[in-house]
């Protein structure tokens, strides 16, 4: 125990009064959809539960891996995400169970070249596969092992000196994946009234609690063309855990029986119910080279990559920034050519699409809102986010000063550490405003007694240059001086 006689020097620490502002990624893509997930040790451990992944390893290793993107949507936003945009991290949620979506493979008599027999069906379940040289059944691992090819397909590599070795067909059986069995209510998910088991969209709720991360966009590639989905979606984008808010990117349906050229896009946005200030709409596809693409997969990771290139601020817009695409395409591959003129009247409807002008461009600032709304908060898709993604930040940050007690020291510490921080925006530019007060007209003494305290913020994003206009004049005098 220290002497309560003191000589000398002393030092004490005092708690900061400015707290420091929370981190986190504001474009954090939260993506539903099938994956490979037969290719895991544990397929059913991969269904229903966000998987994070910072790059391409981590997420074949969370999820599998096939380049067939119509049956396996996660894979197509991987390969969006870490091979053609560079964008990341992603949460994975796959919603392909093998316990529900598999159906019974063909099967039959494989041929066997140099040792290795191949099964030209994707999603084989290893835990069900049987395979035979003849009436003798071929044991895992001693007669033979296995290895996957891009397209989802199986090798069977004979070991040699196994029951195998020397075999010219091999005969085998199973049940194997069937992505087609997933449908728009797999992805819409539920909660189990038994055990409160949540799937699908209803697993967003988990992402904060397991990772720490707040969802910054929501997507389901291809599967949002479905309105069901897109409806689910948008109301997933507020009261997250009952506190946070966050956008969804959905594609707009451009199949036979939605639009299939730039004069139905309306109509088929209208048909599909999307319209959330929240919401980012984007018609159609797009190709890399023969890969297809969805266009809510191509959006979204160049809307996380243009968050980072930007201090991890979701005050810039993704439009009219560059991405490494060959065509324009509907889901079947057909190309489509836009002109400025037809990809503005897209925008017109509250849409974004892709647009060739010295390089292919995401095109469009509206959030699905538009022309429903022209509030500037709710229209235009970067200061929605911004905005939402400003509520976040401050709900993380000053979470720890809940329960304190509502003295003055309190109310000057929130105020002075978020002033300071909105001092930062605006001289950066931002924002053209970003300020705090406490107002105490908006305080009485009921409310304070009841434990609550209202602080007032201005927040003020500078809106997109979407119209740039150029007034050119022809002045004769010129001539006249030039001439004299």
């Amino acid at each position: 125990m220290s002497s309560t006689y003191k000589h000398g020097i002393y030092v004490s620490e005092q708690e900061t009064s400015m707290a420091a502002p929370a981190t986190g990624t504001a474009g954090l893509q939260v993506i539903f959809g099938t994956a490979p997930v037969n290719m895991l040790d544990d397929p059913e451990a991969a269904c229903n539960v966000p998987l994070l992944a910072n790059n391409y390893k981590e997420a074949v290793a969370a999820v599998g891996y096939a380049d067939d993107f119509e049956s396996y949507t996660l894979c197509e936003a991987i390969s969006a995400n870490f091979s053609v945009i560079g964008s990341g991290p992603i949460v994975l949620i796959n919603v392909l169970s093998p316990s529900k979506h598999s159906a019974a493979m063909t099967g039959g008599d494989i041929a066997v070249e140099n040792g290795v027999a191949v099964i030209e069906e994707s999603g084989v379940l290893l835990s069900a596969l049987v395979v035979k040289n003849g009436d003798t059944e071929l044991t895992a691992d001693v007669d033979y092992t296995t290895s996957w090819n891009d397209d989802g397909t199986l090798n069977i590599i004979l070991i040699e000196g196994g029951a195998g070795d020397g075999a010219e067909t091999l005969t085998v059986s199973g049940s194997r994946l069937d992505p087609s069995l997933v449908t728009a209510a797999d992805i819409v998910g539920g909660v189990d009234s038994d055990t409160l088991e949540e799937t699908g969209l209803e697993v967003i709720r988990q992402v904060f609690p397991l990772l720490s991360m707040v969802p910054g966009i929501i997507l389901a590639p291809r599967f949002s063309a479905d309105a069901t989905v897109a409806a689910a979606m948008q109301a997933k984008t507020t009261e997250i855990n009952g506190v946070f808010r966050c956008a969804c990117i959905i594609d707009i349906d451009s199949s036979e029986a939605g639009a299939t050229k730039y004069t139905d896009v309306k109509t088929a946005k209208e048909n599909q119910a999307v319209s959330s200030e929240n919401a980012y709409a984007v018609w159609p596809y797009a190709k890399v080279g023969d890969v297809i693409y969805s266009g809510s997969s191509l959006a979204a990771a160049l809307t996380a990559y243009t968050d980072t290139e930007n201090d991890d601020t979701p005050n810039v817009s993704p439009s009219n920034k560059t991405l490494s695409i060959s065509a324009v395409c509907l889901p079947d591959g057909k190309e489509i050519i836009l002109d400025q003129d037809q990809a503005n009247t897209i925008n017109s409807y509250g849409v974004a699409t892709f647009l060739n002008m010295n390089g292919f461009r995401l095109w469009g600032n509206n959030t699905a809102a538009y022309p429903g709304t022209t509030d500037p908060k709710d229209r235009w898709f970067s200061v929605r986010r911004f905005m939402s993604w400003a509520a976040n930040t401050f709900i993380l940050t000053y979470f720890q000063k809940v329960d304190s007690p509502a003295n003055k020291r309190l109310i000057e510490a929130i105020v002075d550490s978020e002033n300071v921080r909105g001092n930062g925006f605006v001289a950066r530019d931002v924002c053209a405003r970003y300020e705090i007060k406490f107002n105490e007209d908006e305080n009485d003494t009921t409310s304070l007694l009841n434990g609550k305290l209202t602080f007032h913020q201005y927040i003020t994003p500078y809106t997109p240059a979407e119209d740039i206009e150029d007034v050119i004049e022809f002045d004769p005098e010129a001539l006249s001086t030039a001439l004299s």
